[in-house]
């Protein structure tokens, strides 16, 4: 069974937190818990709050064993943009953009859903 958990409108944007998604893809809960929280990235901990939450979900919802889970998918998405100006030089304006993101995790028990994951 999949089960997933979203988590919206992170300030960090979509091509820092991919770098962290793309670690820990494939990967059993456990394990992808224990390397979040030692990984220097920024995006760590709320990765680990998302995948933690899935797992979460997963037990009380549907009384499946946390241990057996496996990160399916794990997808970073780009969210809205705040856009500000700076003053540049000669009354020019520069644009600066800052970027948010969406985070889903969908988790599986089902060994056939899981036979693509790393090892």
């Amino acid at each position: 069974m999949q089960v997933r958990a979203i988590a919206k409108d992170i300030g960090i944007p979509p091509r820092k937190m991919r770098l962290v998604t793309n670690a820990v893809k494939g990967l059993r809960v456990n394990e992808a818990l224990a390397y979040l929280q030692f990984m220097p990235n920024a995006g760590a901990k709320p990765v680990s709050t998302v995948v933690a939450s899935a797992a979460a979900n997963a037990e009380n919802n549907y009384n499946l064993d946390p241990d057996e889970l496996y990160i399916l998918n794990i997808v970073a998405d780009d969210s809205f943009r705040v856009k500000r100006i700076k003053a540049r030089p000669h009354g020019r304006a520069g644009r600066i953009l800052r970027r948010f993101c969406h985070v889903t995790v969908i988790v599986s028990n089902d060994p056939a859903d899981a036979g693509n994951r790393r090892r």
